[in-house]
């Protein structure tokens, strides 16, 4: 038999047709995954860490993005003065703070 007889043989839209269903399927299938597994929960966590920055307060313990620990002494808009030792107070953007320690001071000692 010869080569081009083979080709002509087996029918061109058939296999694409059947394929095209499956990998649309699939390519929504792993789309969904995606956002479920990535996409939300990150979403979640910006909406938590945004809160925290909005709601800070006088007096609340909070951990730096560089591992320091302080007392928020004062609160401006995009700013807080935070109090890292007795009489030594720093200025630090608040996305610079990235969690409360209130809880966490109370149940050490």
């Amino acid at each position: 038999m010869n080569l081009l007889n083979i080709f002509l043989m087996a029918p061109a839209g058939a296999e694409q047709a059947q394929g095209g269903g499956s990998s649309l399927i699939m390519l929504v299938l792993i789309i969904a995954i995606f956002y479920f597994f990535m996409i939300r929960p990150q979403n979640k966590r910006q909406k938590e860490i945004r809160e925290f920055r909005e709601g800070l307060k006088k007096g609340d313990k909070v951990l730096t993005v560089s591992g320091v620990y302080g007392r928020i002494q004062e609160v401006k808009d995009t700013t807080v003065m935070l109090e890292i030792a007795p009489n030594v107070t720093i200025k630090i953007d608040k996305s610079g703070l990235i969690k409360d320690n209130t809880d966490m001071a109370t149940e050490a000692k």
